[in-house]
């Protein structure tokens, strides 16, 4: 539902937008022809390895992708509308709550937290001569408006506690035997944090993350809930 004050059609061009950006910010990190970067990630993985960049062409592209064909079936097709949202509204509601507000908050607080204590564990300074700054914001920085912009103007249905913390953890498991593949592959860590900890260190840092995420997962839960209902209760 999106916000009554502005409108669906003011909802549909903002997810349009988001997703415009999205798309353009996947296509400058990914290196594609004409991209800003100077040179592309020829290691093991790519930037497939990192969680920033899977937050964005995988989660957040989608999400919006989602959102624009539910929005364009709501204001062009409303005949069809019931029929397409009881298939794109529950996938993208998930999506959402499972995926993008977790990981899309955690990703710049994780990475501005390491890069102000040393930024050499999580984007050392050779980086800076293979993307521009406003490069590295689209990942870091930018991403966390768009998420709060997300909660504002869509009112995201979440699933039930255990089928939504499922759904992180499936992803966390995933995303973590990923890495692991690559550093036994190629010695490569995704992150120079994880290669300067001890076995024990790594496996309480990526716990602790892990729980951090699990924690964003009940913040977004509870803002959702309560702004929503506070919307709810002023149009009664």
């Amino acid at each position: 539902m999106a916000v009554p004050l502005r409108g669906q059609r003011a909802a549909a061009l903002l997810h349009f937008l988001c997703f415009l950006w999205a798309v353009f910010a996947v296509s400058q990190n990914a290196g594609f022809p004409r991209s800003v970067r100077k040179e592309p990630d020829v290691t093991y993985g790519g930037s497939w390895k990192h969680l920033t960049f899977l937050n964005q062409v995988v989660l957040q592209t989608i999400l919006y992708l989602l959102c624009v064909i539910s929005d364009t079936v709501a204001l062009c097709m409303p005949s069809l509308e019931k029929r397409v949202s009881s298939l794109v509204v529950p996938l993208r509601d998930f999506i959402f709550s499972s995926y993008v507000f977790p990981i899309g908050l955690f990703v710049p607080v994780a990475f501005w937290s390491l890069y102000v204590y040393d930024r050499e564990l999580v984007y050392p300074l050779q980086l800076d001569d293979v993307n521009p700054i406003w490069l590295n914001h689209t990942m870091h920085t930018t991403i966390l408006p768009l998420l709060f912009i997300e909660l504002f103007i869509c009112d995201h249905k979440y699933p039930r506690r255990c089928r939504g913390i499922l759904g992180l953890c499936a992803f966390a498991v995933v995303y973590l035997s990923w890495i692991m593949w690559v550093n036994h592959a190629s010695g490569i860590w995704a992150y120079p944090v994880l290669g300067v900890l001890s076995p024990l260190g790594r496996a309480i840092f990526i716990s602790i993350s892990f729980l951090i995420m699990v924690i964003f997962y009940f913040v977004g839960e509870q803002l959702t809930k309560r702004l929503w209902a506070k919307r709810k209760r002023k149009c009664t």
